[in-house]
């Protein structure tokens, strides 16, 4: 393992810590999630091109997105992060600008969260913000 995918781990080892200290066990469920649906998504079109959804629209329950929000935190930012390293590492190719939308959501499935993608070729970054409701 070279030195630059060390630090690139404990660094999302340092994130994953700090959330679950924001919102408990969810962060390293939700980074799951997030990989998860990103893994099981997958179009391969030839040997060397493997293309994944690059929108993910990211549920949060009420009270962990109220969680987030008093705390300033740019989560969607951090998520992005996070899953561009994990499709980095896999060697996958976005079907465009990658981008991590938070939401509030008061029915979620678990009753934590629930992640969802799409391929959305021409998503800009600055419409996936933490949006207060």
């Amino acid at each position: 393992m070279g030195a630059l995918s060390a630090l690139e781990q404990a660094m999302e080892h340092g994130w994953e810590t700090l959330w679950s200290r924001i919102v408990g066990r969810e962060p390293v469920e939700l980074l799951e999630a997030l990989r998860n649906e990103c893994d099981s998504n997958v179009v391969v079109c030839s040997e060397s091109r493997v293309v994944v959804p690059n929108a993910y629209d990211v549920e949060l329950a009420d009270f962990a997105y109220d969680e987030l929000e008093r705390r300033g935190s740019d989560v969607g930012q951090e998520l992005t992060d996070s899953l561009a390293r994990h499709g980095e590492r896999q060697g996958y190719e976005w079907a465009g600008p990658l981008t991590v939308h938070i939401t509030r959501s008061g029915q979620v499935p678990n009753g934590r969260y629930r992640v969802v993608s799409r391929a959305m070729p021409h998503v800009s970054a600055e419409g996936f913000q933490l949006a207060a409701r």
